[in-house]
Order: C-alpha cells, then sequence, then structure tokens
C-alpha cells in the first residue's frame, strides 16, 4: 500500500492551502555576457539571479518548474533555446542541481567570453522562469511551463510561460483550429502558444515581403530579426483571450515580453536599469533578489506590456483596452510573500477590522479570552487583530481611570490594577511532524488528522475562557471540521471563535485559483442547506432553470444566477449554520464563526477590488459563464470540469 502524506494531500478547508496562482520570472540582459564576469565575477549571474527569483517565489507553485534561456549570438550548428523542467516540491532544487554539472564540467568560468556564447548551455541573454500550481486538476511534464515552439529560424522560435488561467478554451481552441493549426495537447498554453506561434509567423512574413525583392536571404532573415514588432504579435492575440494572466515569453532571435491581462487580475511586476530588466510576479521578491528600493520596482499596469527588443530597447506599451480595474484581492490576504510593505499593512488592517464583531462574540470579556492564529499565513492579521484590540482596551483603562478620579477613588492599587490588565496572547496549535499512513479514506484517516497540530495544554482555563483564533480564509471546511475544531476543543474552552480575515468564500474563482466545484464551499453548502431548512427548495430549483437559460446566451449577457441562492440569508446567518454544519459531534465548547465584511475587505485593500470569489461580481464574462455551468454541474451531481 502507497504512503500517504496527510500535509501534501490535503481534502481542503481551513488551514488547507489553495492550489493558485502560478509565479513567473523573467531576466534580459542588456550588456554582453563578458559585461557581468567582470563586473559581478560570473558568466552565470543572471542565472544565479534567476534561482533566488524562483526560490523566492516558491510559495507561488510547488507541483513543478521550468526555465528557458535564449543565446542570442550562437552560430549555426550549434544550441540557443535551452530549457529544463522538473516535476515535485523539490523541482527549482533538481533543475539547477542539473545544470550545475553541465557548467561544471566545461569550467565555465575559465572560458572565454566567445567560447561561452557559442558552448555554454543555459548560459545566455534572456532567461524565463516559471513555478506552476495545477488549476485544472492536470499535471504531469506536458503541462510544465516554458513551453517551446520550435523552428530552424531563431526568430520562429518561441518561450512562452505565465501565471494564468483562461475561461474561455473553448473558443480558442476553434480559432487556432480554424486557422488549420492542430494543437497537440488540449490546455490554455498550448492555445495561447499556438495563437502567439501563428501570429509571429505572420509577422516574420510581413517583414520578408517587405525585402524579399531588393535582399538576398540571409540579410532578410537579419532584417525580420530587427524589425518584428512583437507589441504587434500581442495585439494580434490578446483581444481573444478572457482570463487573468501574466504571460511572458521570448523568442529565439531576442524579443521579450510580459504582458498582463485588462483587469490587472494576476500580479506583475518589473525593475530595470542600464543592465537588467526583470519581471516577477511579486514586488519584495525583486527588492530582496536585486537589493534594490521599493520605489525602483514599478508595477506593470493592467493591458500593459513590458517588451525588449533584439538590440536590448525597453518599452512599456498598452496593448489591450483597460477599464474597470479588478486586481485579485485574494493575492493580498493569502497568496502574495507579506513582506511587501503595502501588504503586510493591508492584511494588519484585515486583522484590525474584525475587532467589533469578536468583542460581541466573547461579550467583551477580554479577561476570559484566549487569542491566537492557525496557520502562520494568519500571523499578520493577527498583529493586527491584537493592535485593535489594545486600542480597545487602553480606552478601556482611560475610562477606568477617569471613572475612579472622578469618584476621588483613584488609588495608587486601582491604577496599577488598570494599568495591569492585557490581553492573554499564546500560541495555541503547534505543527506537529508530517504524519504519514497507509490508510487513505474513512475514520480512521480523520484521527491521524485530528493529530497534526499539537496543542499549548494550560493556557485556557477549563470551562471558562474563551479561545480565538484567527485564520486568513475558510474554504472547504473539512479540515476545521476533522482536526482543527477536535483539537482546540481538547483544552475546553467555554467558546471557540474562528475568525477569517477574508470573506465568506462564496463563489469559485477560475482565474487561476484551484476551486471549481460549488459543492465544495462550506458557506454554499450552508445557504443550500438553509434553503432547504426554511421550505425554499423552490429557489434551488429556480436557479437551476436560470442558468440552464443562461447557457444559451452569449457569453456577455449572462448574469450571476448563483448569487440567488445567497440572497435570502444575511451573511450573519450564513456564518451561523456553517458553524453548526462544521462542528464535529462530540464537541463541548460553543463554536462560532467570524468573517471579514466586504466593506471592511475593500477599506483595508482599496488598490484591489477584486473580490469575484466572496461577491459572484466577475470581472470578465467567462467567469459568469462558467459559474452558471457549475450550479448545474452541482444540482445534476456532475463534475463541473467536464
Amino acid at each position: 500500500m502507497d504512503n500517504v502524506n496527510l500535509q501534501c494531500k490535503p481534502k481542503g478547508g481551513y488551514m488547507d492551502p489553495l492550489k493558485h496562482e502560478c509565479g513567473i520570472a523573467m531576466i534580459r540582459l542588456l550588456k554582453p555576457i563578458s559585461y557581468y564576469k567582470e563586473k559581478y565575477g560570473s558568466y552565470a549571474w543572471a542565472l544565479k539571479k534567476l534561482y533566488l527569483l524562483m526560490e523566492k517565489q516558491h510559495n507561488r507553485g510547488q507541483e513543478g518548474a521550468g526555465i528557458g534561456v535564449v543565446k542570442l549570438h550562437a552560430l549555426p550548428g550549434s544550441e540557443f533555446v535551452f530549457r529544463e523542467r522538473a516535476l515535485g516540491t523539490q523541482a527549482i532544487r533538481e533543475i539547477f542541481d542539473n545544470i550545475g554539472p553541465e557548467l561544471e564540467k566545461i569550467q565555465l568560468e575559465h572560458m572565454s567570453p566567445q567560447d561561452v556564447e557559442q558552448k555554454a548551455p543555459f548560459v545566455g541573454e534572456i532567461y524565463l522562469g516559471h513555478l506552476r500550481y495545477s488549476t485544472t486538476g492536470k499535471s504531469g511534464m506536458s503541462y510544465v511551463h516554458p513551453f517551446l515552439r520550435r523552428n530552424n529560424w531563431p526568430s520562429r522560435n518561441l518561450l512562452l510561460c505565465g501565471n494564468f488561467n483562461m475561461t474561455n478554451v473553448d473558443e480558442i481552441f476553434k480559432k487556432v483550429v480554424e486557422k488549420g493549426q492542430h494543437p497537440r495537447i488540449y490546455s490554455d498554453t498550448v492555445m495561447l502558444l499556438e495563437q502567439l506561434g501563428y501570429a509571429l509567423d505572420k509577422e516574420n512574413h510581413k517583414v520578408y515581403r517587405k525585402y524579399r525583392d531588393t535582399l538576398p536571404e540571409l540579410e532578410i532573415t537579419k532584417k525580420i530579426e530587427e524589425e518584428i514588432d512583437i507589441k504587434a504579435v500581442l495585439k494580434a492575440a490578446a483581444p481573444t483571450w478572457d482570463g487573468g494572466y501574466v504571460i511572458c515569453g521570448a523568442t529565439g532571435s531576442g524579443d521579450m515580453f510580459a504582458l498582463r491581462d485588462a483587469k490587472g487580475i494576476r500580479p506583475a511586476y518589473y525593475y530595470q536599469d542600464e543592465e537588467v530588466v526583470v519581471v516577477a510576479s511579486e514586488r519584495p521578491v525583486l527588492q530582496t533578489v536585486f537589493n534594490i528600493a521599493r520605489k525602483d520596482v514599478k508595477e506593470l499596469e493592467p493591458g500593459f506590456a513590458i517588451t525588449v527588443t533584439a538590440k536590448g530597447k525597453t518599452e512599456i506599451s498598452q496593448i489591450l483596452d483597460a477599464t474597470g480595474h479588478q486586481k485579485c484581492s485574494f493575492e493580498r490576504i493569502y497568496f502574495s510573500r507579506g513582506s511587501d510593505a503595502d501588504i503586510y499593512q493591508e492584511r494588519k488592517q484585515l486583522g484590525k477590522n474584525l475587532v467589533p464583531e469578536i468583542l460581541e462574540k466573547i461579550g467583551n470579556d477580554i479577561d476570559h479570552t484566549v487569542f491566537s492564529f492557525i496557520p502562520n499565513t494568519a500571523e499578520v492579521a493577527f498583529i493586527g487583530m491584537i493592535e485593535g484590540l489594545e486600542y480597545h482596551l487602553n480606552n478601556l483603562k482611560i475610562e477606568k481611570i477617569l471613572k475612579a478620579r472622578d469618584r476621588n477613588a483613584l488609588t495608587d492599587e486601582r491604577v496599577k490594577k488598570i494599568i495591569g490588565q492585557k490581553l492573554r496572547i499564546e500560541k495555541i496549535a503547534i505543527k506537529d511532524i508530517k504524519l504519514r499512513t497507509f490508510i487513505t479514506e474513512g475514520e480512521s484517516r480523520d484521527e491521524l488528522a485530528a493529530h497534526v497540530y499539537d496543542v499549548t495544554y494550560g493556557c485556557v482555563a477549563n470551562n471558562e475562557d474563551n479561545l480565538v483564533v484567527i485564520d486568513d480564509s475558510i474554504v472547504r471546511g473539512t479540515t476545521l471540521t476533522q482536526s482543527i475544531l477536535r483539537i482546540l476543543d481538547r483544552l475546553h474552552p467555554k467558546k471557540i471563535i474562528v475568525v477569517s480575515s477574508s470573506p465568506q468564500v462564496r463563489y469559485p474563482d477560475y482565474y487561476g485559483i484551484d476551486m471549481s466545484s460549488l459543492g465544495e464551499f462550506a458557506a454554499f453548502r450552508a445557504a443550500i442547506a438553509l434553503l432547504k431548512e426554511k421550505g425554499m427548495e423552490h429557489v434551488i430549483k429556480n436557479v437551476y432553470e436560470r442558468c440552464l437559460e443562461m447557457a444559451k446566451l452569449p457569453d456577455n449577457q449572462q448574469v450571476n444566477c448563483v448569487k440567488e441562492i445567497y440572497a435570502p440569508f444575511s451573511q450573519q446567518e450564513v456564518a451561523a449554520k456553517m458553524a453548526e454544519m462544521l462542528t464535529p459531534p462530540g464537541t463541548h465548547a460553543e463554536v462560532r464563526l467570524i468573517f471579514q465584511t466586504l466593506k471592511g475587505l475593500h477599506e483595508a485593500i482599496p488598490g484591489h477590488q477584486g473580490d469575484w470569489y466572496f461577491s459572484g461580481h466577475y470581472p470578465t464574462p467567462g467567469g459568469v459563464r462558467l459559474v452558471n455551468k457549475a450550479f448545474v454541474a452541482f444540482y445534476e451531481k456532475k463534475n463541473p470540469r467536464n
């Protein structure tokens, strides 16, 4: 029997990692390779930077990784495009462990610049790196980026990788096939590769026709490499894409690009100076790897592309009409590294926002409440929550002192007692070893899952204290039921209050986060249960019938019918039902759930208004179509991905 790692194969829910946006990294050297050897002591300077960019974004992709390198001065007969890919959580290490011995074997650092240009693998002028998280359930090396379109003409070679998910793959596939192409794999990455490859071929032909009657073939090839307009290639393909994306690519002749979707759903940042142009998914990664100031890192605006020509000319150009930006708020709440200055403050504010409802749920009894967080990703929101509680406590202290003064009862002892009142902050849950078992289903697995965390005994007074723990999101709720509540209940608190710094996740994402089934969401299941309890099953059937009608309409005419499932209930009603449904049998403590409001979310993260997984307000027509399709699949008990 296979050993199963309970940590590596989560079923989803509170404290379970969501599979989400991939990570990208690109480097374009603007000086000869010999320059970096002379200044930084290594021909492989950029390769080492690429490794760091990828490791610093490892959180964004743990199912696979890949890199691509383009040489701009390789002679015919020698390789000019290199690619290495690997699967698994250690993919980055495996890739660079494979490359390192190759470079040591040829004694890279002792070679002449000319030999490096011709003979050194994975040392060039353009570098692409990709970290993959599957959002479709498909896995294997065939789906690992970068993808490569080969051709004998360097200008027709194309390396492609990205952080994206397209909602209209069927439409893109149809357009590709209509042009006579034959994609080998049905995936959005392959479709984009073929679309861009087709547009790149047309751009090659355009320049060829311009010179075919006046120049010899070899000279025409040089002209093509010099005059290809990569922006025209992007403008020819990108308008057909519906989804969230940052698409990165490079041609074999030296053009490089990164394009962000018109709504800004997926993030991209860049840095440039006289030596290098760099693009990554997160700002602090660039700051750390290149030791640069925050102000020097720029955000690539929605609908814009950064392009670098074969000669090193860098441009920031608008490719798509960008209106109604919907930058992903989940990126700020959960996925990006909290070391970003803005994200750090935003997460703290999310925690502060929850203080009034926390105080209400504990009856303002701070003295008999212990505050903690699970997991570590919620630590910054926890700090904000504590700051908000301390502000409240300080105001209480001032009020008590003033009242005592007015009653002439302000003794030294009284002041000391008031000032001495503090919040009870504890490290309640500690991640234990990765438990393994040959039992993969049923109660035995659930029992083992309940031991993933150890609790700190002695911090909570039995049946007297409340226990408040904060997390960044509650999605499916499975682990909350199977382990966390069971674990916390061992401490015998009077109440367990689980606080989510994000609102209730009610709708699938479709733009890069792996959640497509409505039935997976604890909030959706709670709303359905409430409808049935209140004799409102007709709402469920009506939504199903409306979704079927919507499927007959063009995407841009559809509306999100699933909103009607939640419409009869307040957020508090849904939260109360979720708590009831997720509380495991035998739990002694009273369990309550608290969620961020949409208003609180937008106030805390004003620059990232994308909230479709919470509100159902999808930024593109494809998202609306897919959520209606997901409800039909739920009603008919089918897999929504089929």
